[in-house]
Formats: structure tokens, C-alpha cells, sequence
């Protein structure tokens, strides 16, 4: 099981105090992402991080852009990439952008891990989570779901659902997983990216909450 702690980018400094705080309380990585400042602003951001924590998984989630568009920003040696909506379908064909993401990263010379958002929150609504999620697993790394808000809990029979669908291809949670449910979600996920309920904040992790959430899963 692995756990990636969200930290909500705002400067280079608040950046490397919360990635310090999740690494320290044993997260396995984490991505910044920019809901308050610009994509330049989180890419200058994550190449602190990276000049710090030379050895960590660092990602990033470019909160405006498709996973195609940020290629051209993301770092060579960024360890993964998340978009909100993967773009994918739940019956083929799927849209070029989603065929040609493979191409568009080799040539883009980026090697990292992408989470690819399906039934997402905030996204297009999906009628059948697990057809959707079956039908993006050849195109992304990490099939990535969410509750129907920030901080909300998804629905267990969804994320259930979705796992059965696709196997042992991995499945991310990306909201509403604290140290309170997470035995609840054990047997159907295999990452969970915790931000709300690790945090005092929307911009400063609780170091706390982070060990209480590392406690339990581990």
C-alpha cells in the first residue's frame, strides 16, 4: 500500500517545510499541486523540492491542464504526473488524446507514473464507475478516483467496483481517506493520495494527522 501526501503549493519555502513534514511521518512520496499559484510557479516550486529531497517520489498535478499539455512542463525526472480527468471514455473509441498520450510522453522524453482521474470529483459524471475504469486502464498508469467532493469519503461499493474491474491494475484514492477509515478501503485500493484529512490547512500538512494516517495503514 502506498501513500502519497498532497501538498497544496504556494511558495518554494511552504513547499519543502510540508514535503519535509510528509517524508518524515513515512509517506511514500507526494504531489504539489497548484491550486493558488501559477504552472511555472509549482514547477520552480517542485525543482526546490527536487534540489532538497533528491532521492524522494515527487509528482506534480498541473490543477488546469490536460495530462497531453502538461507534458510540456512537467520535469524529466518528476516521479509521476496527475490529472483530475483522464479523459477517457467509458466505451471505445477513445478520444485521440487519450490514444496518443503513450506517444506524446516518449517523445516528450518523461518516464514517470501517470494517475489518470476517472469518475472523478467536479469531472463529467460516469453512469457505471467500473466500465469506466476498465476502459482506462490501458491508457493510464494509476486508474485515480475520487468522493463526489474534497475531503469526502468515496462510496465503498464504488471503489470496490472499480478494483474488481480492473484486477491488478493499480487503483489510487484521492479523497476522504483518513486513519478513522482507511480499514474500510484496505482490500480495494492500492495507493491513496491524502490531503484534507492529513491537514490544518489548505496550505500546511498536520504532522499528527500524518503519522495517525501512517499508523494505520501500515
Amino acid at each position: 500500500m502506498t501513500l502519497l501526501v498532497v501538498v497544496h503549493a504556494e511558495t518554494s519555502g511552504q513547499v519543502l517545510r510540508n514535503v519535509e513534514r510528509a517524508l518524515s511521518a513515512g509517506a511514500d512520496g507526494v504531489f504539489l499541486i497548484n491550486h493558488a499559484i501559477a504552472d511555472d510557479a509549482l514547477v520552480a516550486a517542485y525543482r526546490a523540492a527536487r534540489a532538497r529531497f533528491a532521492d524522494a517520489w515527487i509528482g506534480l498535478s498541473f490543477m488546469r491542464l490536460s495530462a497531453t499539455s502538461s507534458l510540456g512542463l512537467v520535469p524529466a525526472d518528476a516521479s509521476g504526473l496527475w490529472v483530475s480527468d483522464a479523459g477517457t471514455h467509458e466505451v471505445a473509441p477513445q478520444p485521440p488524446a487519450v490514444t496518443g498520450f503513450a506517444d506524446a510522453r516518449a517523445a516528450a522524453g518523461w518516464g514517470g507514473l501517470y494517475f489518470g482521474g476517472v469518475a472523478f470529483k467536479h469531472q463529467r459524471p460516469v453512469s457505471d464507475p467500473a466500465a469506466a475504469a476498465r476502459a482506462a486502464a490501458p491508457f493510464v498508469d494509476v486508474v485515480t478516483t475520487s468522493g463526489s467532493a474534497t475531503g469526502s469519503a468515496a462510496p465503498l461499493d464504488k471503489v470496490a467496483s472499480m478494483k474488481a474491474a480492473i484486477g491488478p491494475h493499480p487503483l489510487a484514492l484521492a479523497s476522504g481517506v483518513s486513519a478513522e477509515n482507511f480499514e474500510l478501503y484496505r482490500p480495494h485500493v492500492d495507493c491513496v493520495l491524502a490531503a484534507s484529512s492529513v491537514s490544518d490547512s489548505e496550505a500546511e500538512l498536520s504532522p499528527t494527522r500524518l503519522s495517525e494516517l501512517v499508523a494505520a495503514m501500515r
